[in-house]
């Protein structure tokens, strides 16, 4: 039985609009050149009048109670519950009526690599001055992506790199003039506006790509550095030393043909303590290093000692798998607008004797049942002109890597991908004012996004701590990183019905009791209000791009990942 879908009078006439090419609205012209971040915001301090599109897909509840019943055991990559996720999306795929991989199967494979840490020596230094070794996890924490089972760094010269950034955007670049090779580089994380707290610098307080420790270890393999040490601040990376070594040694990566050799051997964090004694071999510590690095005229500090490390991993290779589903265009099939959601979670917990399942219900049988019920609604719809493509990635808990891969081998091209939005652990609290941006002032999109939303009596908020770089911890970002602007938004914390410390609470309770917990389990008391209000806002900012063909969005002068936008556009 097809779903029911309810509208309010005005959205009924403007979802027949949307499906119809008569009533197409070209976006404005301002809307290429519209000034990010404040154009973007709205505000409102009343709730409006009615609660329009809070019955976007019934069968929401439905698709989001299953994927997080203990039957899928976590969903896990690799494992039983995988297997079981996969089926489900597929049969609820074909169902739907989508059109599968040209292979006939909905399954795109994704080659894993999984590096377990069986050995790390500790970090012994040489030189006239060096100082005693780092013990593994208390004084650093250090791995290898590389997929061997012995990766080092030996007798390797330490330099200090500043913030380890090459960002030609804002004329920055830490590795002016150094030859790295055979060296170890060490560095701040975050970035320079985070530091100084400089509207001007960067994007001030908050975080961009370039302060991601990702990114960081990226940068330094481009440069060929042996190894790379970031220094752990607790302010500046939005968490503590305890989230950094505490937990699990073990690593994913994708499998490149190369192995990975093209990374650096070691990667690693410091503690600030230790960071402060490599320092003072030099005479020097953070602050006065710090005061070096944000200066006009930096150039790479050489600490005058060498470094020493090895780690001895057991390697094994893994296939896990996306899930893709199409629905072709009706006059231009080869450009899409994709919507994206990671289907997997944590799988068991063997220790547990009371609850072994990581259900992962809001993170994210939300997002993967909001893809389904959006698919759903598509293909409810006349056919849109451009194509939708529905992707459930893997391993997105495991670092991002089902949607790196999609990103490698997409479906459709970057360059005829228009646009994207991701839905990572949506709104379960009920109906708010505010519409979260995730990545706030990046993209074009935020102003259709701020469109649907106001005609929905709510407004854009950016998210609360900015600092964090959340934009930066989810699917879309990979996708980012290649030009293709993506839309991270969900509902916000001011709800309509109890008010904004309330909604706040909400947030903070789900943190604190259920993330990444076993206790993220789905709820009947769940109100799916507030996220069926959201999809509609996904469903017409997707569809518009959908519909008005001549439609290229793209990021805001000066952010990160409009030069890959405009050099993809012009293949």
């Amino acid at each position: 039985m097809k779903p029911q879908f309810w509208f309010s009078g005005t959205w009924l006439a403007l979802s027949a609009c949307l499906g119809l090419a008569a009533c197409q609205k070209q976006p404005e012209p301002a809307a290429a050149t519209a000034a990010p971040a404040e154009a973007a915001v709205a505000t409102a301090t009343t709730a409006p009048a009615a609660l329009p599109d809070t019955e976007f897909n019934p069968k929401l509840a439905e698709y989001i109670k299953t994927l997080s019943s203990d039957d899928f055991q976590g969903r896990a990559p690799a494992t039983k519950g995988e297997e079981k996720t996969l089926a489900y999306l597929s049969e609820q795929f074909k169902r739907i009526g989508l059109k599968p991989q040209p292979d006939g199967t909905y399954i795109q494979p994704v080659q894993l690599v999984q590096i377990d840490p069986k050995e790390v020596s500790a970090m012994s230094f040489s030189g006239d001055k060096a100082p005693a070794p780092f013990k593994y996890r208390d004084q650093m924490f250090t791995w290898t992506t590389r997929v061997t089972e012995f990766s080092e760094i030996k007798d390797s010269e330490l330099v200090f790199v500043g913030y380890g950034i090459v960002a030609p955007e804002y004329d920055w670049n830490d590795y002016e003039g150094l030859d790295v090779k055979g060296k170890t580089v060490v560095m701040f994380v975050n970035d320079p506006g985070f530091a100084t707290q400089d509207p001007k610098l960067f994007t001030g307080n908050a975080m961009t790509y370039y302060g991601r420790w990702t990114y960081k270890f990226e940068e330094a393999a481009r440069q060929g550095a042996a190894g790379a040490l970031i220094v752990h601040e607790t302010d500046a990376a939005s968490y503590g030393w305890h989230v950094v070594a505490g937990g699990s040694a073990t690593k994913f990566d994708l499998i490149n043909p190369n192995k990975n050799a093209d990374r650096t051997a070691i990667e690693g964090w410091v503690t600030t303590e230790s960071a402060n004694t490599l320092f003072g071999v030099i005479g020097e510590n953070i602050e006065s290093m710090r005061k070096k690095a944000l200066s006009k005229d930096f150039a790479p500090v050489p600490l005058g000692i060498k470094a020493s490390v090895s780690v001895k991993s057991n390697v094994r290779e893994l296939t896990s798998g996306n899930v893709v589903g199409i629905i072709e265009g009706s006059e231009k099939p080869d450009e899409a607008i994709l919507y994206m959601a990671h289907w997997d979670h944590l799988g068991l917990d063997f220790a547990n004797p009371n609850n072994k399942v990581f259900n992962g219900a809001q993170d994210n049988a939300s997002g993967t049942g909001a893809l389904i019920a959006m698919a759903e609604y598509y293909a409810a719809q006349p056919k849109p002109k451009r194509s939708i493509a529905f992707v459930a990635v893997t391993a997105e808990e495991r670092g991002l890597l089902g949607s790196a891969w999609y990103a490698k081998h997409p479906v459709f091209p970057l360059n005829k991908t228009v646009a994207g939005i991701n839905m990572d652990v949506i709104n379960v609290d009920g109906p708010m004012k505010d519409m979260t941006v995730v990545g706030f002032g990046n993209s074009e999109l935020e102003v259709l996004l701020k469109k649907y939303t106001e005609q929905q009596g709510r407004y854009i908020a950016p998210e609360n701590n900015p600092a964090a770089g959340s934009y930066y911890r989810s699917d879309h970002f990979n996708l980012a990183k290649k030009g293709v602007p993506m839309l991270y938004a969900k509902g916000g914390v001011d709800s309509v019905d109890h008010g904004k410390e309330w909604g706040i609470k909400q947030r903070e309770e789900f943190n604190k009791c259920c993330y990444h917990k076993v206790e993220d389990e789905y709820k009947d008391s769940w109100d799916l209000r507030g996220a069926q209000q959201d999809m509609f806002l996904y469903y017409r900012v997707g569809r518009e791009l959908a519909d008005d063909t001549s439609a290229w969005p793209n990021w805001y002068e000066g952010k990160e990942f409009k030069a890959a936008r405009d050099a993809s556009l012009a293949q």
